[in-house]
């Protein structure tokens, strides 16, 4: 639960439902959890999936002293993260990444595997994130490939080729 609500506070989402404490619902769309921010972390690929559990707790630690030097109450039911409203969160993950802080490029990794998750669904395969409506992908307007799974743009992305073709490139479009 605590780093849903961490991964809602670096990319906010809507709340999966009334009684839902780690997703502040400080948006109406989609944010990191819906797009996956956990899987991708948990995934040991990322590096970060031996160290969750000791991180979670940490966390909760500087919720909890953040929540007492700013005489802010938590809920005893939560975990202290959690318990904290979305500013208070926002606020604290900021310090935590504010330069100079000891545990900095932990913190900034899991910031940036969140947002991962959101703008490149790292943890799936694109075109079936996209065929799955991956939330950040559709919020980002990312084609979909055409029917044999390739992307092509006609168009081109900028609306203008930027480089001629090389001479040796392949009709699949790889160099010879």
């Amino acid at each position: 639960m605590t780093l849903e609500a961490f991964a809602d506070t670096v990319l906010p989402g809507c709340r999966r439902g009334a009684d839902d404490p780690a997703i502040a619902g400080v948006s109406d769309t989609p944010g990191a959890v819906e797009s996956g921010a956990l899987t991708l972390l948990f995934d040991p690929a990322s590096g970060f999936a031996e160290g969750l559990p000791f991180l979670a707790p940490m966390l909760d630690g500087h919720a909890a002293k953040y929540a007492g030097e700013r005489d802010v109450a938590l809920d005893g039911a939560l975990p202290a993260f959690v318990a904290l409203g979305y500013d208070d969160r926002a606020a604290l993950l900021s310090s935590l990444v504010a330069p100079g802080h000891p545990e900095r490029d932990v913190w900034v990794g899991l910031f940036m595997f969140a947002n991962m998750a959101f703008d490149s669904a790292a943890h799936l395969p694109t075109a079936q994130a996209i065929a799955e409506g991956h939330p950040g992908l559709r919020a980002m307007g990312i084609a979909t490939p055409d029917a044999d799974g390739l992307w092509r743009f006609p168009a081109y992305s900028y609306r203008r080729a930027l480089a001629d073709l090389h001479p040796d490139t392949t009709p699949s479009g790889s160099p010879a």
